[in-house]
């Protein structure tokens, strides 16, 4: 029989993850001929490599394959590599960190069958598994719970993928390509369908002190699908968080400019507004998350840090991608 589903996963050295998500896909309750997984590594890849070819996966599921891109240019070119080579018409995604449910691909295929669409796209549902006290990149990755679609767990046909070119390989990290695939696929009226049935884990990875400092860097691309959805952004995206960083950052200059200026008044007033707003900041940070010290002296220093750092990379991206947003 043919292949009817395509499942593409982008990887880069990760490979006991990656191990932990096939095992997952090849033990899907589908027609193991009526699939296929086409993993592709974001550049040349020996870890995955020699995981793959260790592994038994090809021992009992045949369809599975392994592709690198020659150079390493981010998870949407991955990801455009594996659907174009796709011999499924409908083409699922996940990450390396996931592990799909075993009725995964039939609850995506029998609603692709209900709607009978050529050009259509679904979401699933992501379950993030916290722990009894998470840290607060765990609970920024539970966002992933209520996001409206993202890559962890999302469908498309090949077909509606055609019409909207794919993912935008100007998003060289894992950030926005898929708001920016999701804002192509309304502007050129294809459904989008959630499906609750088609569930996803994503556990959340452990972080190194200070990761929340790293990932500002991907804010940058906060500029580019600004700039290429402007309205839509702004209905679905912004948030006063960035205005907020703006706000510490002016206090907090504004604070030494004054003392340095003798007006004593206006700088301990500035200084107050500063405190507060960070004091409210790390507050937030802290809210549900976990009280050991390790945690909460990594909220307050990186807390410190983070609106600088942050307003850094999205004022990066603007001048990068020529366009001004807040």
């Amino acid at each position: 029989m043919s292949v009817k589903v395509s499942i593409i996963v982008p990887t880069y050295k990760r490979p006991l993850l990656l191990k932990r998500c096939l095992e997952a896909l090849v033990s899907q309750d589908f027609p193991e001929n009526e699939y296929e997984i086409i993993v592709v590594t974001d550049g040349l890849d020996e870890d995955t490599n020699n995981m793959m070819a260790e592994s038994a996966f090809f021992d009992f599921f045949s369809n599975i394959f392994c592709y690198s891109l020659p150079l390493k240019k981010g998870p949407a070119a991955a990801r455009n590599a594996g659907w174009r080579i796709a011999k499924g018409q409908l083409i699922l995604f996940t990450d390396d960190d996931c592990i799909p449910a075993t009725n995964w691909i039939k609850n995506y295929y029998n609603a692709f069958e209900f709607y009978d669409q050529p050009a259509i796209a679904m979401t699933g549902k992501v379950i993030v598994p916290l722990s009894p006290e998470p840290t607060d990149f765990e609970l920024n990755t539970a966002h992933l719970e209520t996001a409206e679609f993202v890559t962890a767990n999302c469908a498309c046909t090949k077909s509606s993928l055609e019409l909207v070119n794919g993912f935008d390989e100007a998003f060289t990290m894992a950030w926005r390509e898929d708001s920016d695939l999701e804002f192509q696929l309304i502007k050129e009226e294809i459904p989008i369908k959630k499906i609750e049935e088609a569930v996803v884990v994503h556990p959340a990875r452990k972080a190194s002190w200070g990761i929340s400092l790293k990932e500002q860097r991907k804010s940058m691309f906060n500029a580019l699908l600004f700039k290429k959805h402007p309205e839509l952004y702004k209905e679905k995206i912004s948030s006063p968080v960035l205005r907020s960083y703006f706000l510490m950052i002016l206090f907090f200059i504004t604070f030494f400019y004054e003392w340095f200026q003798q007006n004593r008044i206006i700088a301990f007033i500035s200084l107050f507004a500063w405190a507060f707003l960070m004091i409210s900041f790390i507050l937030k940070r802290l809210e549900n998350s976990s009280r050991s010290f390790k945690h909460v002296s990594e909220m307050v220093a990186t807390s410190l840090l983070i609106p600088f750092v942050s307003v850094f990379w999205n004022l990066y991206g603007a001048f990068k991608f020529k366009v001004l947003h807040v």
